[in-house]
């Protein structure tokens, strides 16, 4: 398991037990929600909306959840809550980095309850750029593999000015630059239609390899917990685990 993968969400999970599939649903209607504050709340016109949308529906989103997460984002709605976008980083068990990104209506909540997690499993909260040196801030905008083959796909990112193209069965990653993304999103859009996502996101310049069983084991705990926290939307890190140790720890 690495800490960063072209084709999946950073974050670990474990399963679909019903109570993560809540709290999945919950931080994708919560982005919606702001993707319609922070422009119109038409898709059309606002390009983070309509990612926002299609990630719910690929993770399947109820419709009615979707068009309540959006009058929600409408001023003059029944829920003035304000939400920021924040980003805390540290270091997990093993000297581990981690880039947490987090949408919250309470900071001081937050940080606390992320400095907590952090601390209780081995890690130390550091202050903002503390790691992120150790990543590139990139575009991504994924497909699933039956949207086109690598070669189609991998003409059509070029056309529309990606940086680069990574194809396997799990699907299609497109990397554009940051200032790009919106871009070549449009333009595969009009090609092969809406992208299971398109965001900014972290990629690590180097994986840093865990192979002890008692780091990886806490490690991984540590990262359920902070996938638990409402707040949170995104972990992303810098570590590869074994594919055997991995499946050792279930």
């Amino acid at each position: 398991m690495a800490g960063h993968s072209q084709f999946k969400n950073i974050m670990h999970r474990k399963g679909a037990q019903d109570a993560k599939r809540s709290k999945i649903f919950n931080k994708l209607a919560r982005e919606i929600t702001v993707a319609a504050k922070s422009g119109l709340p038409d898709p059309a016109m606002n390009p983070r909306l309509r990612a926002a949308i299609q990630a719910g529906r690929a993770q399947n989103l109820p419709k009615d959840r979707i068009d309540r997460a959006i009058k929600m984002g409408i001023p003059g709605s029944a829920d003035d809550t304000n939400y920021d976008e924040v980003r805390y980083e540290g270091y997990g068990p093993g000297g581990v980095a981690l880039i947490v990104e987090a949408l919250t209506d309470n900071r001081n909540r937050t940080a606390s309850e992320v400095r907590s997690a952090f601390t209780k499993h081995g890690g130390s909260l550091g202050e903002t750029n503390s790691v992120s040196f150790m990543f590139n801030r990139i575009g991504q905008v994924t497909y699933p593999a039956s949207a086109a083959s690598a070669d189609d796909m991998l003409e059509a990112a070029i056309e529309a000015g990606a940086e680069d193209v990574q194809s396997d069965e799990s699907g299609h990653a497109i990397i554009t630059g940051t200032d790009t993304l919106g871009e070549v999103r449009d333009a595969l859009e009009a090609r092969f239609g809406a992208p299971e996502s398109a965001k900014l996101t972290w990629t690590p310049l180097n994986l840093l390899p865990v192979t002890a069983e008692d780091t990886a084991q806490t490690l991984l705990k540590l990262l359920d917990v902070l996938e638990d926290n409402d707040d949170v939307q995104t972990v992303l890190g810098n570590f590869d685990i074994p594919a055997d140790l991995l499946e050792k720890l279930g």
